[in-house]
């Protein structure tokens, strides 16, 4: 099987759109749009960097590429809602996604609660790009969170490689 043979299921939101193909320019692209892919999905647009990259892993790329690419991609897509949350003042951001006092509250206890430790989970979907946002707005010191992301969304892609390949480090 090649590359360009492969398709990848899209689900936005609760819509299934299909198989879609991924096409022979992520082969062409390559580790560049391995980590375009996985910055992309760590940010707030509906993408799965976990498609690209399992598609990936049936090609000739050594697994540590693909693990060192995909996991510095998705930390830095994570760390771009980190900043957006440390450099937007705190009421614009409740104010412009829509987020009452109460919930507002209850995300700033979290972050004072467990810290950077919250990082861990930033690889989550959906809820770990408001982690990342969080961490950033309420202040979670950013060398702690950074490494911790990094542990977190590490992770996740050394699993999706051991199930593609079993042993995802050759």
């Amino acid at each position: 099987m090649q590359l360009a043979d492969v398709k990848v299921h899209a689900i936005v939101g609760h819509r299934y759109l299909g198989p879609m193909d991924l096409g022979p320019a992520w082969a062409e692209w390559g580790l560049w749009g391995l980590l375009l892919a996985s910055f992309l999905a760590a940010t707030i647009l509906p993408f799965s960097s976990e498609a690209v990259l399992a598609a990936m892993a049936m090609g000739a790329w050594s697994g540590t590429s693909l693990f060192v690419v995909a996991s510095v991609g998705n930390t830095l897509g994570g760390l771009s809602n980190y900043a957006i949350g440390r450099w937007i003042p705190e009421g614009l951001v409740f104010k412009r996604l829509g987020v009452d006092a109460s919930k507002a509250s209850r995300w700033r206890s979290l972050v004072h609660r467990y810290g950077a430790w919250a990082a861990l989970l930033c690889w989550l979907p959906v809820i770990g790009d408001a982690i990342a946002l969080a961490l950033g707005l309420f202040r979670a010191p950013f060398t702690p969170s950074a490494m911790l992301m990094f542990i977190g969304k590490a992770g996740r892609y050394a699993m999706v490689l051991w199930l593609m390949r079993g042993i995802w480090w050759t």
